[in-house]
């Protein structure tokens, strides 16, 4: 409300306008900015009323009743202030009036002031709850998209520059499990080492670091650096530059910290306030949700990722299946064209053509050509052939060709230009005709006699042979040879029908017999006929079924099950230990002799109704109907193990053998007949893992182990492409006074889920799938990029180099390349090699360690005593120094130890040869003390160090 002044002292003048002073007077107060304002244009009025006296504010607490020298005009609802009029006497009535009108317009300027300030209050607190409001929605909405966490961080840092000043900030998280902090977001105007967002810091070295306290605490803490030293009463560290103002707040789940939130001002004008505090609390708990929602969707992402891999890998398997079965029904498909050419009305080249086609189907045979032997041996024809290079093959006495060389010893011969160089240069085989690419012959035998050659080459590196297309063709070339022989019987027998024809008016007495004759030669064709199918179903060495027939009988059994789980069958899969040993040491024909008298043994051991099968080489399987369990399985599995057992009798030798054996049973999850030999062929080698001559049967934890090698050789492979195989560096120290002289680099793995892991955890699977050389290589070169540094000037570091980088011939070329390339000085390099590695190809060998010698580059015989220490290593290869095994060092300090001899021989001897000594394993002082007293002068050990990352050591 407003009241009116009272006019009566301030007429208008003529034309009903007020003075000039006083309408300007009044337009100054209402544009009073504030109560200060309205002071000063009030003391003015009364200057200018000509009333005497003074103004001034007073709290409303004071005594407020007006005295003879006081009187209130009016009250400020901001301040609560009273303006009060004070004066030496006490104002006549008329002063009164005016004052009183003059305090009228103050208080209606006051109110409307006041209304004005909680108006613009009512404003900001809206427009702040609008940019709060807009910063949560931006983080939910982060929390459900699609970028990276480094631009969610920058998102996350945006949208608190919006609420206050954030030009300074950074966010931390801690892993409970390692006790670590990492920063995946930091900025900082000052810092000029901000933390990497990928590394982890122990808690305990931030001790005492306002971001140790803040996740101590679990409280938001705020302050300059002098309040926050004494808010944290002597458990403050200051880490970093020293701001102005500092405030944190953590990130909450549930109770517990698990991170936080920190801005930070450097600006001495710029410090944060409770509401701050507050705003900054309350958004940093959203962020937590949107940061769990995030890491959710971060897992559920990878759990689809691995599952989808698992099912890529499931597929593959499959697909190989596929194809093996398709090549099967091909190679089927090949085996019954043979048979139908063989009783074809055919001439003899068209009958060698259509071979010539069924062969092409199988594998690469643009050049091909059939050799055969004749009657007496001394002569080669070459009835059909066709090639790129060489027309015509005219018929030759028997050389020392590749023809004859499969000839001579009855077995394919897969060569390459270089198998034909060294078979040259010993004098067994020369390459007649053009040069080829690739060679494969194999014998073609029928009546137990090798009678001709089938053989494919190639002239293009495009098309190689391998060991498969040779066991195939190998195959097919026994269907063919009985094909050929068939024809052959079919070519006598139109060349029988001839002469007959020509003698019958000659001998008609002779009639009879002829007649005789030819149902003699019926009878044979149709006994090679019947023989055909029995070989396409049987072994042509032990005359048992072959695989073929073996699946069929499993397919049908498999069947049966399904429709009946009480019709329970079992798999044994059976394998000879040794064989290859003895099929090396005595030969390919008491080989034979075995695997038949095997087979015999086996069958002897089942029902009439069991089908025991062989699979190729020494492999058997056998097929168990009408079981009731696994237990009777089990104990025929025992008892084919205690037959085979039993001594062979082979001529005048005495065999021994054993058997390993796998064992499946049937399952609602298997499909094929394939699926269950597999897993019998698995828990055989499991057999054989557990010290052979046993049993095994394929159970849950077996297929748990087939399939984490599955996955242990997938994560191989991916370590490889993501560059998780490390070194680790473990010092070699003089034992004098500890001083480090080098390091020997280790391998490691950084597993993602499994965490580091070391070689023995790995490296065998590694070695088995092929990618041991590929994950020492990338050791190689970072050990080359981090040499330098680790050696410094007189030092070296060590690297193992295992046997099988030895037979590449270029090896040495390698890694002097490598050095070259990083930059390393060779004398900082040192080879570390096993007497393994020098036994398997010794002329290479010396060769390459020559070469490496030559470049400056020393080489260290590793295991030193383990092996077979012989001391022909010593003076033939260029060694320098000499590695004990730590088997030796563990012994050292016992009482009455057999060790300390050894290793002061082994002493005794590097000194003479003016050798280095390295012990390994040094593990306490009193094996230091045993060491230093023989004169071994260096060591390594963990009584030393432990293998550490180089960064460790360069720091």
């Amino acid at each position: 409300m407003s009241s009116v002044p009272d006019s009566r002292n301030f007429a208008p003048t003529p034309g009903g306008a007020l003075p000039a002073t006083l309408r300007e007077m009044l337009e100054r107060l209402f544009r009073a900015a504030d109560s200060a304002g309205v002071l000063d244009i009030c003391a003015t009025a009364m200057d200018q009323l000509g009333l005497q006296g003074t103004l001034c504010w007073l709290p409303t607490e004071a005594d407020s009743s007006s005295g003879p020298g006081r009187l209130n005009l009016a009250i400020d609802p901001q301040t609560l202030q009273m303006l009060v009029w004070e004066g030496d006497v006490v104002p006549g009535q008329e002063a009164s009036s005016e004052l009183a009108w003059l305090g009228r317009l103050a208080g209606i300027r006051l109110r409307q002031l006041s209304e004005t300030g909680r108006l613009y209050e009512s404003i900001s607190r809206l427009a702040l709850a609008e940019r709060l409001q807009r910063a949560l929605y931006a983080i939910a909405e982060l929390a459900a998209s699609t970028h990276n966490l480094t631009e969610m961080m920058q998102s996350l840092h945006s949208i608190v520059g919006m609420l206050m000043y954030a030009e300074n900030f950074y966010i931390f998280l801690y892993d409970p499990a390692g006790d670590s902090v990492r920063f995946p977001y930091y900025v900082d105007t000052v810092d000029r080492k901000p933390p990497p967002p990928d590394e982890s810091y122990p808690l305990q070295d931030m001790r005492y670091s306002l971001t140790w306290n803040l996740l101590q605490s679990a409280q938001p803490i705020m302050g300059s650096v002098e309040e926050l030293a004494r808010q944290l009463e002597g458990r403050f560290t200051l880490v970093g530059p020293a701001c102005e103002h500092w405030l944190g707040v953590p990130l909450l789940r549930g109770s517990q910290a698990v991170g936080g939130i920190v801005v930070q001002s450097y600006r001495s004008d710029t410090h944060y306030t409770h509401h701050d505090r507050d705003l900054l609390n309350y958004v940093a708990q959203h962020m937590q949700t949107a940061l769990e929602r995030r890491e959710a969707h971060a897992e559920l992402e990878r759990r689809v990722a691995d599952r989808t891999a698992a099912l890529r890998a499931t597929n593959r398997v499959l697909r190989q299946q596929v194809l093996q079965r398709q090549r099967g029904e091909r190679l089927q498909s090949a085996l019954f064209r043979i048979a139908e050419l063989a009783s074809a009305p055919e001439s003899q080249q068209n009958f060698y053509a259509a071979v010539h086609r069924v062969v092409g189907g199988l594998l690469y045979a643009r050049n091909f050509y059939i050799a055969l032997l004749d009657e007496s041996g001394q002569n080669i024809s070459f009835p059909y052939s066709v090639d790129e290079l060489d027309t015509g093959r005219e018929a030759r006495p028997v050389a020392n060709g590749a023809t004859e060389y499969v000839l001579k010893y009855g077995k394919p011969l897969l060569a390459d230009s270089q198998t034909f160089e060294r078979l040259a240069s010993t004098g067994e085989c020369v390459e007649m005709g053009a040069k080829s690419v690739c060679w494969l012959g194999v014998p073609l035998v029928w009546d137990d006699r090798v009678m001709g050659v089938l053989a494919v080459q190639s002239y293009s590196p495009k098309h190689i042979y391998d060991a498969r297309d040779q066991e195939l063709l190998t195959f097919v070339s026994y269907h063919i040879a009985n094909a050929l022989q068939r024809k052959q019987t079919s070519e006598s027998l139109k060349q029988a029908y001839i002469n007959l024809e020509r003698r019958v008016t000659e001998r008609t007495r002779a009639l009879a017999l002829a007649n005789r004759d030819l149902r003699e030669q019926i009878a044979e064709r149709e006994r090679v006929e019947r023989r055909l199918m029995y070989e396409t179903l049987h072994d042509s060495l032990t005359g048992l079924p072959n695989r073929t027939l073996l699946l069929q009988r499993l397919g049908q059994a498999l069947q049966a099950y399904h429709a009946d789980p009480n019709k329970l069958f079992a798999v044994l899969f059976i394998d000879l230990d040794r064989f290859k040993v003895i099929n090396d040491s005595v030969g390919h024909l008491i080989g034979d002799d075995l695997l038949f008298q095997a087979g015999s043994r086996i069958r002897a051991c089942l029902k009439t109704r069991d089908l025991v099968a062989r699979l190729g080489g020494d492999e058997f399987a056998v097929l168990l109907e009408g079981i009731s369990d696994a237990g009777k399985a089990q104990l025929v599995a025992e008892r084919i193990i205690a037959e085979l057992h039993v001594p062979f009798r082979l001529g005048v030798k005495e065999i021994f053998t054993s058997a390993s054996i796998g064992i499946a049973l049937p399952g609602p999850h298997y499909q094929q007949p394939e699926e269950l030999l597999r897993d019998a062929d698995a828990a055989m080698y499991r057999a054989k893992d557990e010290g052979r001559h046993r049993a095994a049967v394929f159970d849950d934890r077996l297929r748990r182990e087939v399939l984490s090698l599955l996955e242990m050789e997938g994560d191989l492979r991916r370590a490889l492409s993501r560059n998780e195989f490390v070194p680790f560096y473990q010092p070699i120290v003089s034992l004098e006074d500890g001083r480090t002289v080098g390091y020997e680099a280790l391998l490691r793995w950084r597993h993602p889920v499994r965490g580091l892991l070391a070689p023995g955890d790995f490296l065998a699977v590694a070695e088995e799938n092929g990618s041991a050389e590929s994950i020492d290589w990338q050791i190689f070169e970072q050990i080359a990029s981090q040499a330098g540094t680790l050696a410094g000037a007189e030092g070296f570091v060590s690297l193992n180099v295992s046997g099988r980088h030895f037979r590449q011939s270029d090896l040495d070329d390698r890694l002097l390349n490598l050095m070259r390339t990083h930059g390393v000085n060779p004398r900082s390099l040192r080879i570390e090699v096993t007497e393994r590695t020098l036994l398997e190809n010794p002329a290479q060998v010396k060769r390459m360690l020559d070469n490496l010698r030559q470049h400056g580059v020393s080489i260290a015989l590793d295991d030193f005593g383990t092996g077979y220490s012989s001391l022909s290593y010593l003076h033939q290869y260029p060694i320098e120094t000499l590695k004990i095994d730590r088997s030796f060092i563990t012994e050292l300090a016992k009482a009455n130890s057999h060790s300390v001899p050894v290793v002061r021989a082994i002493q005794v001897l590097a000194d003479s040869l003016q050798m280095q000594v390295i012990a390994e394993g040094i593990e306490d002082d009193a094996q230091r003390q045993v060491l230093r007293h023989i004169g071994c002068r260096f060591g390594q050990g963990f009584l030393f160090a432990e293998p550490r990352p180089a960064e460790v050591w360069i720091k």
